[in-house]
């Protein structure tokens, strides 16, 4: 009971704990089949190009979400947003990912995907804004925690396309998601109420259409344009969300075509990079985010690029290589699970409550702006080479050192700084 996990988790009460504890029914669901996507991709009749192409188009897809996002989310609720675009963004693209044939398929499943912006901004608000603001980065810590549990059933995946072949076994997953998904946010909408700023918003937005919401943009951009820290926040998010993007799209073509690695080999990969973070969010990195997020996101940017860098000098011959894979998933685990952290703590630390849907919704739509490209960039590279993605990202983490070194020399004057 000493860790501060713990404490918080049995802490919790209300929207936080619905929310906490239903995160896991996502990675039961996503989860089983994200390291086949872009593997499934390829065995439908997709090439590098195509698949990087869906993943900026995923990205441009949320940056239209993000932007219509605070409106919706303050017109309709919390509550009610999340449980409604749950369904259009994660229901209804399994379904489609269950029959797809070729390109088009993919194409419209990642418009409606990006539809997961909205959600995104109303279920951070539904999580956070009746919590103490002292918790906010144990809470988002617990979020990432329930969803790396979930890699703890990979070896369904396995076994699945063990059994029936690779494309087969995945329209499996993705009906197994659909109906986890769904589920998912009936649980959620029962044991949910409103935030109290969430009763005060649809109060205030009564009567008003969500374009004339839209037009009060331009006061919440020079209320985020006073804040260094929300810039810094920006820039940190954009960057780590960039090099998501290609490690997830990415990775497990590298490993499946230029290392050879057997396709029912996949998933315990994701599965021990899971236990790893797992492992460190109860050890390590809550004894590192007591005071400040410099050294933790230091840390974590060093990490992840000594990760990225092992990947790509692995060898392809030999059994050797699985155990440099390993290794390489020890320093990824450790960085992507403390910057995903962090780069959310971040955002939610710097938004002003009163506007919080609105500002959070600005923020989000130029973090996705920003990250879009990423993708088609990475297919564009991965189609020359497969370790090239990976070095784009080694770069970008370490714009993300500069920019935090650069940012903190500057707060080095403040003492008890929380971010």
């Amino acid at each position: 009971m000493n860790n501060p996990l713990i404490k918080t988790l049995v802490s919790l009460r209300g929207n936080p704990r619905a929310c906490v504890y239903t995160e896991p029914l996502w990675g039961l669901s996503m989860n089983l089949c994200l390291p086949y996507a872009s593997v499934y991709m390829l065995a439908v009749g997709l090439n590098d190009v195509e698949v990087g192409f869906i993943a900026s188009v995923y990205m441009l897809s949320q940056v239209i979400f993000a932007f219509l996002s605070g409106a919706i989310t303050d017109k309709l609720g919390r509550r009610k947003t999340t449980a409604i675009f749950d369904f259009l963004a994660w229901s209804v693209p399994c379904l489609i990912w269950i029959r797809a044939e070729n390109f088009w398929f993919f194409l419209v499943a990642a418009l409606f995907n990006g539809i997961m912006k909205v959600t995104t901004n109303s279920w951070d608000c539904l999580m956070v804004e009746d919590a103490e603001k002292s918790q906010i980065t144990r809470i988002y810590s617990l979020v990432i925690v329930s969803a790396q549990l979930s890699a703890l059933f990979a070896p369904i995946s396995s076994i699945l396309v063990s059994r029936f072949t690779l494309v087969p076994a995945i329209r499996i997953l993705y009906a197994n998601a659909f109906v986890v998904m769904t589920i998912k946010l009936i649980i959620l909408f029962i044991c949910s109420k409103e935030t109290g700023t969430g009763m005060i918003r649809i109060r205030e937005t009564r009567g008003k259409s969500i374009f004339s919401l839209l037009g009060g943009y331009g006061g919440v951009l020079r209320i985020m344009g006073k804040s260094k820290g929300t810039i810094f926040a920006l820039i940190i998010t954009a960057l780590v969300g960039a090099v998501g993007m290609i490690n997830i799209t990415f990775w497990q073509v590298i490993v499946s075509k230029k290392l050879l690695v057997p396709d029912s080999l996949l998933p315990f990969f994701p599965m021990l990079r899971s236990i790893i973070a797992l492992v460190f969010f109860f050890t390590v990195i809550p004894h590192l985010t007591k005071v400040s997020l410099r050294t933790p996101l230091l840390l974590g940017f060093a990490s992840y690029m000594a990760g990225q860098t092992i990947l790509i000098n692995t060898p392809v011959e030999g059994s050797l290589k699985y155990g440099i894979l390993c290794l390489s998933l020890v320093f990824d685990g450790f960085g992507a699970g403390i910057l995903a952290m962090l780069a959310e703590s971040l955002v939610a630390l710097h938004v002003n409550v009163a506007e919080r849907a609105r500002v959070m919704a600005i923020q989000h739509m130029i973090i996705m702006f920003s990250t879009s490209p990423f993708g088609w960039i990475g297919g564009i590279l991965s189609g020359i080479s497969r370790n090239l993605p990976f070095i784009l990202n080694i770069f970008l983490l370490l714009v993300g050192m500069i920019t935090t070194l650069i940012y903190y020399r500057y707060k080095r004057s403040e003492k008890h700084e929380i971010i």
